[in-house]
């Protein structure tokens, strides 16, 4: 369910409007490939976790594969993109509350998600579990709906809705009215939903069984986010006319229109509302871990190792809110104007990320075939950011912030060689 929820977000919501618009039917294809590439990352992680369960996850086998300088850059690079997403996510979150409640500025709701989430990550790792057990639930009974849904209107048993049957994936120009380079735009706006998945590593150092628990949560997790997102897209391309879909707006709600099923807007609404607390309540819990375990090996500030009498990283969880915190007060000053800088800011540091699981598992788990393929994937990618101007920004930005990460991680294994009473024993659980 943690794999579920932290996957399963706005990105799919909402991002699915612009892929529609990017490559029409063809978008199927751009989600099947980001799937792919992001369910192959996942099986990675999943292995390194089962064998190296460790709080750090991917930052801990970046250190083990490559040194300490990587752990510290993959670590860091984690830990400020997702405290980034927490910000995002609030901001959202109480974009959407404010809609339904007019009279309650956007800043207060935002204030206030903070500091619930805030309050129940510091409470016990059961509260999040619980929590984001549920969220996800939620996100899942709402697709499996849909789907069922689509699939009667298709099938014509559907009352009031005449079934469109496969039309909608010829006309209006074909399958791909806009060709390869519609299709390659489409993938490289789909690849960025799969994010969020990392934190099912970072759960399984705090398991019962972690062995076990993270092998059967990739296994069941695989073919189910197959099945949602590519199940729900699927019946979004063959009930909505590709021509109608909107970059920024949600195509489940054009698409349920369609069906005639009312108050579809604020349905939905609530879907993503729930979607957004979800990956904050994740994205919360995946940060802290990550400064915490940061921390154990001496790359973050002391302070963050200590845990509370339930084991519980509060002051990592303080720290991991921080910015969530701080975008509080730009939204109460010029309202709606935080969340847009703040998202561009975080760019393909996710890319970076996945690369890391990649080249970790192929030097510790020696499988070069299917690691190789995926690493190529990624820079395929990569490569085709750099090439396509609206996201070559993204990509220089989150590359310069990854060498500065790696360069300074690496200034400060060199000054732990040349003097060894500096900084704190490396003693995360899995690490080095």
């Amino acid at each position: 369910m943690l794999a579920l929820g932290g996957v399963i977000g706005a990105g799919l919501f909402i991002g699915t409007g612009q892929g529609l618009a990017a490559a029409g039917p063809a978008v199927i294809v751009a989600y099947a490939l980001a799937a792919l590439l992001a369910l192959a990352v996942m099986r990675m992680l999943g292995e390194l976790s089962a064998e190296f369960p460790a709080s750090g996850s991917f930052s801990v086998y970046a250190e083990r594969a490559l040194g300490p300088w990587a752990g510290f850059a993959t670590g860091w690079l984690y830990g400020w993109v997702t405290a980034v997403a927490i910000a995002v996510e609030t901001l959202a979150a109480s974009a959407i509350l404010h809609s339904w409640i007019p009279g309650i500025p956007s800043w207060a709701f935002a204030l206030t998600v903070m500091t619930l989430f805030t309050t129940a990550n510091m409470n016990s790792v059961r509260t999040f579990g619980e929590a984001e057990f549920w969220f996800a639930s939620l996100k899942v009974g709402a697709i499996v709906v849909f789907i069922a849904l689509g699939v009667a209107a298709l099938a014509g048993a559907l009352p009031g809705t005449a079934s469109p049957g496969l039309t909608h994936l010829t006309t209006h120009g074909g399958f791909a009215p806009h060709g390869i380079a519609g299709i390659v735009t489409a993938l490289l706006g789909v690849v960025f939903a799969f994010g969020g998945m990392e934190v099912i590593g970072m759960a399984a150092a705090e398991s019962e069984d972690p062995g076990n628990g993270i092998r059967s949560a990739v296994r069941t997790a695989i073919w189910r986010i197959a099945l949602f997102y590519l199940g729900s897209v699927s019946v979004v391309v063959l009930i909505l006319p590709w021509t109608a879909a909107r970059p920024g707006e949600s195509p489940y709600v054009a698409a349920l229109d369609r069906l005639g099923i009312p108050h579809a807007g604020t349905l939905t609404e609530g879907v993503i509302l729930v979607a957004l607390l979800s990956a904050l309540n994740a994205n919360l819990y995946g940060t802290s871990r990550m400064l915490h375990s940061l921390a154990e090996r001496g790359d973050a500030p002391r302070t963050l190792r200590r845990r509370s009498a339930r084991q519980v990283p509060t002051r990592a969880v303080a720290a991991a809110s921080a910015v969530g915190f701080a975008a509080v007060l730009p939204e109460a000053l010029w309202p709606g104007s935080a969340l847009p800088a703040l998202a561009k800011s975080m760019g393909a540091a996710m890319l970076f990320m996945w690369l890391a699981v990649s080249v970790s598992h192929l030097l510790l788990r020696r499988f070069p075939a299917t690691t190789w393929l995926s690493v190529s994937a990624i820079v395929a990618v990569m490569a085709l950011m750099a090439t396509t101007p609206p996201t070559r920004t993204q990509l220089l930005t989150s590359t310069a912030l990854t060498a500065t990460l790696c360069l300074t991680g690496h200034a400060l294994s060199r000054r732990r060689t040349s003097s060894p009473a500096w900084g704190s024993p490396r003693t995360e659980s899995g690490g080095v």
